[in-house]
């Protein structure tokens, strides 16, 4: 079962009371210990804002003739919106301790709540799906620089992926579920290392591509000309 510790839930038990089990149990129950300091938080952002799908949105403002500066600035901007909407919406949760689903029954009711649930639960999914497909197709890559004769996985396709990329799919996809099998605790661990982690990782890239590219001085280029 998922580890748990250092985090302790209030149980129907606890106070004596009968909840249905359709309505109250050990995920919805409220959390009594809520220990995740400012580097927790800051970590988490560091590794949600900084992601493959970052980098595509990027890269499809770069193929829009936009200037760095522009794709920067944009992509702060962006980075703030969602912040502060994705602040907002958890502030009762984090000063209650109950998840997002208990908190929406006080403006869906108590089975309306199921709605907003499932929408952000499907959004969930959907979101899974894309940022695994493109850890996947980049452990393909590093997979195909270091063992060539891969290549002749790489013929044909399903759905979007080659034998080569499903199986790169399955492994990424057995990864995170080694991650999330044992818990909040273990993300929150996991996410303390990575957040700052990637950030290492792409400025060290940025300078090897600087090294290989060669630096005019320049690194905020004008829009490209059609």
């Amino acid at each position: 079962m998922p580890n748990r510790q250092n985090t302790q839930h209030g149980t129907a038990a606890d106070s004596g009371a009968v909840y249905s089990p359709r309505l109250c149990n050990e995920d919805l129950a409220p959390t009594r210990d809520q220990n995740w300091s400012w580097y927790n938080i800051f970590s988490f952002w560091m590794s949600d804002v900084h992601s493959m799908g970052g980098y595509v949105v990027a890269a499809s403002f770069f193929t829009l003739g936009l200037a760095s500066w522009q794709v920067l600035l944009c992509l702060l901007v962006g980075i703030c919106i969602v912040q502060l909407c994705a602040n907002l919406v958890a502030k009762p949760s984090q000063m209650a301790g109950v998840p997002y689903a208990v908190i929406s029954r006080q403006a869906f009711g108590v089975f309306g709540a199921n709605i907003p649930a499932v929408i952000r639960g499907l959004i969930a999914f959907a979101w899974y799906g894309i940022q695994t497909y493109l850890a996947a197709n980049a452990l393909m890559l590093v997979a195909l620089k270091f063992w060539p004769s891969l290549s002749s996985l790489t013929t044909g396709a399903f759905l979007g992926l080659s034998h080569l990329g499903w199986v790169c799919f399955a492994i990424m996809w057995v990864l995170q579920a080694m991650v999330f099998w044992h818990g909040m605790n273990a993300i929150k661990r996991f996410i303390d290392i990575a957040g700052p982690a990637v950030y290492v990782v792409m400025l060290a890239l940025a300078g090897w591509i600087v090294y290989k590219t060669g630096f005019d001085g320049s690194p905020l280029p004008s829009p490209a000309n059609p």
